[in-house]
């Protein structure tokens, strides 16, 4: 089985707008438009069994709506999406918000601090994950080295003011900021993923990757629409990994880190 532990997806209407963004923010090319058929299209394409469906709330006001989608396409299509829901630190009711996703079937919680324009450690987002601890994972976007809002340095220390928070730090842990974040985390029990990372290193640098973190704190994703599933998958299949090692990212670390949280996948 292969789990995509990264995907976003939009609503059809306001897909191709909200891609475009992502894209210039990013200064990257977009391969895909977000839509939730490309999604399954491109997933049998690459022969992706399950993905873990996300949406970012750039603005509070968005959370309830963006996890009403989210959580409806769970239910329409649980034999193959993991739903994580939007939250936002200005969020009035987030205790009370993240029982409603629970009980909708959303079994984590996506932030995105430099799309959200908060710091991580900054104390108005500790109400969230103080309702998460114990309750359900968190993926962060981390890393950019234009902006401080994600720093893995800063994410570290929220892992030590929260230790029973499960934490997944995307992007090996920061994006574009690769050769730090081993240091940053070490000793850290953090999960990260390899989105948007395969493109840029090299094998023996995601090997030491790999060793730094655990192969059983590794996810793979490929943070679509950005990139392409086959492409990534591809790159993945070039890494000088074990076949147990593959079976852990490829799938056995999300089922196992889900199933503390009462989820069979």
């Amino acid at each position: 089985m292969i789990i995509d532990s990264h995907v976003h997806i939009f609503p059809d209407k306001i897909a191709e707008k909200a891609v475009a963004g992502i894209g210039k923010f990013y200064d990257l090319p977009m391969r895909h438009d977000g839509k939730l058929d490309t999604v399954f299209a491109e997933g049998r394409k690459a022969g992706i069994d399950k993905f873990v469906i996300l949406s970012v709330a750039t603005a509070p006001e968005q959370v309830a709506s963006i996890n009403n989608f989210l959580a409806e396409n769970v239910r329409k299509h649980g034999d193959k999406l993991i739903g994580f829901c939007a939250m936002h630190p200005d969020f009035q009711g987030i205790d009370a918000e993240l029982e409603r996703a629970r009980e909708m079937g959303l079994v984590g919680i996506k932030l995105h601090p430099d799309f959200q324009r908060f710091d991580i450690d900054d104390e108005k987002a500790f109400e969230i994950y103080r309702a998460a601890e114990g309750k359900m994972p968190i993926l962060f976007h981390t890393g950019d080295y234009r902006t401080g809002w994600s720093k893995p340095e800063k994410m570290a220390k929220v892992m030590d003011l929260f230790p029973n928070l499960d934490v997944i730090a995307s992007h090996f842990g920061g994006w574009s900021e690769w050769e730090r974040t081993p240091e940053a985390y070490k000793g850290r029990n953090v999960y990260v993923d390899t989105s948007s990372s395969l493109y840029k290193l090299t094998p023996e640098e995601v090997r030491n990757m790999v060793d730094a973190f655990g192969a059983d704190h590794v996810l793979f994703g490929t943070d679509f629409p950005m990139w392409n599933m086959s492409d990534e998958l591809e790159l993945f299949a070039k890494l000088p990994l074990t076949a147990e090692e593959r079976e852990l990212i490829l799938h056995e670390n999300m089922e196992n880190l889900l199933r503390k949280y009462g989820k069979n996948i």
